[in-house]
């Protein structure tokens, strides 16, 4: 309660972990390079990305967030309470089909958590795909989701125990400008 919505600030109860600051701009430039100009962007379970986004904003894009941690309903129409429990329950204002890009970092490494986000992923993409998680999920994103795994790896403000990394369903910059 009056947590602040500030990159480095955890919710455990939520298992939320913020990324770097640096990873959180270099997802946000890639997301808004995929959607071009007009675009439109969801951020699904990833507070730091969108956050990153508001900051970059200069006209050519709009972007969303499906959050389950309610305190970012401060951001008014363009935050959508989601529970990866119910993939389907989504507001009415969130048509199929109506984002260019979906970036997407799913709460646990499991394999429910994964098959339940990527049906809200399917249903809410044109066609592109970020997706962030354990690299112990590989075969399954592979499988649900037609990912490949990128050579950029994202880091977070707080070290995790687990291998991250970054997956997509398209060429990007992420890929040339990494280093492995």
């Amino acid at each position: 309660k009056g947590e602040r919505l500030r990159p480095g600030g955890t919710c455990s109860q939520l298992s939320q972990f913020w990324y770097s600051d640096e990873t959180a701009l270099r997802l946000a430039q890639e997301a808004i390079e995929a959607a071009a100009n007009g675009g439109r962007i969801a951020c699904i379970s990833t507070p730091s990305v969108y956050q990153k986004l508001k900051q970059l904003w200069n006209g050519e894009f709009t972007a969303i967030l499906l959050e389950y941690d309610k305190r970012f309903s401060v951001y008014g129409k363009e935050f959508f309470f989601y529970d990866y429990n119910y993939p389907m329950n989504l507001h009415e204002d969130l048509q199929s089909h109506s984002c260019d890009i979906v970036i997407v970092d799913p709460p646990y490494l499991s394999e429910e958590c994964l098959s339940k986000i990527a049906l809200t992923v399917k249903y809410l993409t044109k066609g592109k795909i970020l997706l962030c998680t354990g690299a112990i999920m590989e075969d399954l994103a592979a499988k649900l989701l037609s990912v490949k795994m990128s050579k950029f790896l994202p880091e977070h403000n707080r070290n995790l125990a687990n291998e991250f990394r970054c997956y997509m369903n398209y060429e990007s910059r992420l890929d040339l400008d990494s280093i492995l």
